[in-house]
């Protein structure tokens, strides 16, 4: 693992002054449609509305204040972004994120609010890590890289320290994968607190890149570490079409990793809506997606799941509505 239960523990202590622990809820509707005791955990609810505010603040705390005022920088969709602006915001740090063009409006403008600049350049979020990665080398800004960053996986694992506090008891977990910094953090917390623990990774079938690489090596065959395809899906958080060096390797540990349709993702976002009448992105409603893709794996088990965010066109919700 890139990081240990220790650096978990000491990003909780950092965030802690900004951010409360977020609710864990378990609903009846949801427990029928999906035959498991659900356990959500509302990371919708954060300042952002996504827990990247969580690995944000946890890898800007870790800057000194020097770094901090030569300012920081990333490559986001959008959770990312807001997250480390809303960061720079309460640490007085500016922010820059850079974002391909035609990105989400509603997550560029909301980057904006929080006070980052926004650099639209790339046709995609791995070609606008390049654009943040030219601002390092002439800005001598320092990247707060969304998944290969130490400080933002700790971050991400204080999620599932909460929830496994709250509920020691449960049976397995069941995370979304992006580029990994969720997944990773709850493999970590789960090695030394509930060691056993089986923790499922789900990732978007329009962007299967780490999702096929995991596959490939459990087959024995080589991971390719990067897709040639552009993804293609609704869920921008999990809009990535590479491994990342800090989180590939870790992912190992996964009992196991399934891809779920853009119809899945749909269903997922009204089920979580009627359920528990809160909004979800798709990637934020991924967990809940897999849980139903794993089916009677999972029947009548106490399954833990994250609603990782809530940044949702209005456009997009009411056609998945309908």
């Amino acid at each position: 693992m890139p990081i240990t239960i220790a650096d978990v523990l000491e990003a909780a202590r950092r965030i802690a002054p900004w951010l409360a622990p977020t609710p864990l809820h378990r609903y009846p509707l949801l427990d029928a449609a999906l035959g498991a005791e659900v356990y959500v955990k509302h990371e919708n609810v954060q300042p952002t509305g996504s827990f990247k505010a969580r690995n944000a603040l946890a890898a800007a705390t870790l800057l000194d204040g020097a770094a901090r005022a030569r300012g920081l920088v990333a490559a986001s969709r959008g959770n990312h972004g807001q997250g480390l602006a809303w960061a720079g915001r309460v640490l007085g740090a500016p922010v820059t994120i850079c974002v391909p063009v035609g990105n989400n409006p509603d997550k560029n403008a909301a980057m904006r609010a929080w006070g980052a600049t926004v650099v639209e350049e790339g046709a995609d979020y791995d070609e606008a890590t390049r654009t943040a990665a030219r601002l390092v080398e002439e800005r001598g800004m320092t990247l707060v890289h969304s998944t290969n960053d130490r400080g933002v996986i700790a971050g991400a694992g204080t999620i599932t320290l909460e929830v496994l506090t709250a509920r020691p008891d449960l049976e397995a977990l069941v995370i979304a994968v992006g580029g990994g910094s969720q997944a990773v953090g709850a493999l970590t917390v789960a090695r030394a607190l509930r060691p056993g623990l089986p923790v499922y990774g789900v990732q978007a079938a329009g962007a299967p890149a780490i999702h096929d690489a995991w596959q490939a090596r459990r087959r024995g065959e080589q991971a390719p570490s990067l897709s040639s395809a552009p993804p293609r899906t609704i869920a921008d958080g999990l809009a990535t079409r590479q491994t990342y060096a800090m989180t590939f390797d870790a992912l190992a540990a996964l009992e196991d990793f399934v891809t779920v349709t853009e119809e899945e993702l749909a269903d997922a976002v009204r089920l979580l809506f009627h359920a528990t009448h809160h909004v979800a992105e798709p990637s934020g409603a991924a967990g809940v997606a897999g849980l139903r893709r794993l089916g009677d794996r999972l029947r009548g088990r106490r399954v833990g799941v994250v609603l990782s965010g809530c940044h949702l066109e209005a456009a997009l919700l009411s056609h998945i509505l309908r």
